[in-house]
């Protein structure tokens, strides 16, 4: 019998090796400092910026989101588990955030623009968060902007229709537009809250 792991797992397991990926890349620049939950990047060449479409047709690039920390995830709306899981827990840390949640913009980019149209990306960001953005381009864009910032993701076959692999971390970007971190899957939105106070705290400084 040929077992297929559960969605999360395999989710999990593609995260892994990208966070190592990731890991060693950013090692190349500085030696990572232990301050952070997730994975200190900062200085990393990669992931520097996007041209992406939001739901009301509006392109949007990093510039746009200028004094505000971004947290950017990839994914896909018709995901069981994993993207759930990931908007959850971010509405979760910018509730924990306090009054600096207002200064968090978490963004959803789709892996998926064939099945996310502007308006089905548009009601399931703001089903987590009213403040919460999807991000869309055409086919080649969205696998421009993949490469850019190393992320996987593959259509699967499942029977008449599909599904998506994709890497389950998240991006975080400073207030100035400098990314600074990779955010674990499995990390709580305390651990998550933990380094986005930082992030915030120190572009305040």
């Amino acid at each position: 019998m040929i077992h297929t792991p559960h969605p999360t797992r395999r989710f999990l397991l593609l995260s892994a090796g990208s966070l190592a990926a990731l890991t060693t890349l950013a090692a190349c620049d500085k030696v990572l400092p232990a301050s952070f939950n997730g994975v200190d990047i900062t200085g990393a060449r990669y992931a520097q910026d996007f041209r992406l479409t939001d739901a009301d047709g509006h392109e949007r690039t990093l510039a746009d989101f200028k004094g505000k920390a971004v947290m950017m995830f990839f994914g896909f709306t018709q995901c069981p588990d994993v993207c759930p899981t990931a908007l959850v827990r971010a509405a979760e840390t910018k509730r924990l955030l306090g009054a600096d949640g207002e200064r968090l913009q978490v963004i959803f980019v789709t892996v998926d623009p064939e099945r996310d149209l502007p308006v089905v990306l548009k009601a399931y960001t703001q089903a987590f968060d009213p403040s919460f953005i999807g991000l869309y381009g055409d086919m080649q864009r969205t696998s421009e902007t993949a490469k850019d910032f190393k992320v996987f993701y593959k259509k699967v076959p499942t029977g008449s229709s599909y599904t998506m692999d994709h890497s389950a971390f998240s991006y975080v970007f400073d207030p100035k537009g400098k990314i600074r971190l990779v955010l674990r899957h499995e990390q709580s939105a305390e651990e998550c809250a933990q380094d986005l106070r930082q992030i915030l705290q120190t572009a305040s400084a």
